[in-house]
């Protein structure tokens, strides 16, 4: 087995394993490239089928080519597909100008909240790597939440030769992290492998490309000649930029993710 065939053999048994000893599960979806490696393994992991459904939280300032490609593959793959905005908020007037975590926290963190408790999930399986941003070095592989969502990421188990605690007390909410030990480059040698469609957004245009998605008004876009999978994986190579710089939210508060995760945020 090579490097990938070891990330991927990992993923899948920590899917199954989810599926086999946590409650009702649902798979975060956000159209980006971890998301969409995320449900390629499911897929592979569960023989074609999914058992659990797929969620998008919408803030209704995605960017617009996002939104079309999630309608254009969950329709390729009827992929049972939860979209869920919170409108009160929307209809209160919260947005990007209201400061970026302020917006982050009512639209992302306290939208994800209402689908956990509208859809009553156990756990959440979320395309989330230790090498993207600082807080999320401190996940474990099944990483718990209290009652409140919240993630005490000062008191976390250890997970030693693949060992993971799978049982939790009753009402208390898992997040699934089964792309945690893989890094930006392996997603994308492993998206150039498995010739995995992906959104086009990734790929330069007139010399810019986005790195990471997120919301329009708070992701901007980097310097780059890449226009396929092969080049990008030659960027990265040799980049010494974050793959998040592009985030307004980050630079808004240097803490900002810890904080918004800490709450519930994904």
């Amino acid at each position: 087995m090579d490097h990938l065939d070891t990330l991927e053999a990992e993923s899948i048994f920590i899917l199954r394993e989810a599926y086999k000893k946590l409650g009702k599960l649902g798979m975060l979806w956000s159209i980006g490239k971890d998301s969409t490696v995320l449900l390629w393994l499911a897929k592979k992991a569960f023989f074609g089928h999914c058992p659990f459904p797929f969620i998008h939280v919408d803030t209704t300032y995605k960017i617009p080519e996002m939104i079309a490609y999630r309608d254009k593959v969950a329709k390729e793959l009827n992929l049972d597909l939860i979209v869920h905005t919170n409108w009160e908020a929307i209809d209160a007037g919260m947005g990007p100008e209201q400061g970026r975590l302020v917006c982050c926290k009512a639209l992302k963190t306290e939208g994800l909240q209402q689908v956990v408790k509208k859809y009553e999930f156990d756990g959440l399986i979320v395309g989330v790597r230790r090498d993207e941003e600082g807080s999320r070095s401190k996940e474990r592989v099944f990483s718990e939440r209290n009652k409140n969502d919240e993630w005490d990421y000062s008191n976390q188990p250890p997970e030693l030769w693949d060992q993971f605690k799978t049982d939790f007390p009753k009402g208390n909410h898992i997040r699934v992290h089964p792309l945690l030990h893989w890094n930006e480059i392996d997603i994308w040698e492993y998206i150039k492998r498995e010739n995995m469609p992906i959104i086009d957004l990734y790929f330069a245009r007139d010399g810019k490309r986005y790195r990471s998605l997120g919301c329009a008004p708070c992701t901007g876009k980097i310097d780059s000649n890449a226009t396929s999978v092969a080049d990008i994986i030659e960027e990265l190579k040799h980049t010494t930029v974050s793959e998040r710089a592009g985030r307004a939210q980050d630079q808004e508060d240097s803490y900002a993710m810890q904080k918004l995760r800490k709450d519930g945020y994904m």
